[in-house]
């Protein structure tokens, strides 16, 4: 939310690449054409598997009223609001759209979310909150999610870069 196309690109790359290697589907900005972050992402998923859709240029009202009108659950994501390790277990399992601001976001977000979730108190990045809070709603498990249909695959290995090429 919030993006600004001249000082946010990257970042907002960032949350989308974030999101997408931290489990989840898809990303929706408010108010910005999302062309080239599309594209950047649609070549992650080519290359290295996935699925993860980037939509752009949405309302963000219309995008709350239509997430909560199919049963989903709203939670914004901030420096203000409870506690992200005391609230995260009331969510697993729930259809999550989650809200992060690259500037101040208006106070009708902290009306329409149906939880405010801190993650820590202290000044941060929409990055590590996106990152912080996917890690904490899948358990660490999505740091194990098998990315279908990748063409290049990371060997561990604790010197160098090591990749594989998949065969089709």
């Amino acid at each position: 939310m919030g993006h600004r196309p001249g000082r946010d690109r990257r970042i907002s790359t960032h949350v989308a690449l974030a999101a997408r290697a931290f489990g989840a589907d898809g990303i929706i900005f408010s108010d910005y054409r999302a062309k080239k972050t599309k594209k950047s992402l649609e070549k992650v998923n080519r290359t290295w598997g996935g699925s993860f859709f980037v939509r752009g240029g949405e309302d963000w009202r219309g995008v709350i009223t239509d997430w909560r009108s199919s049963g989903g659950v709203v939670v914004h994501l901030s420096m203000y609001g409870l506690s992200v390790g005391e609230e995260i277990t009331k969510l697993r399992g729930d259809n999550i759209l989650i809200i992060v601001g690259a500037e101040k976001v208006p106070s009708e977000v902290y009306e329409l979310a149906d939880l405010n979730i801190a993650i820590g108190n202290q000044p941060h990045s929409e990055i590590s909150a996106m990152a912080i809070f996917l890690d904490r709603l899948f358990e660490g498990e999505e740091l194990d999610k098998d990315f279908s249909e990748a063409k290049r695959k990371i060997v561990p290995s604790n010197s160098g870069k090591e990749v594989e090429e998949v065969n089709d």
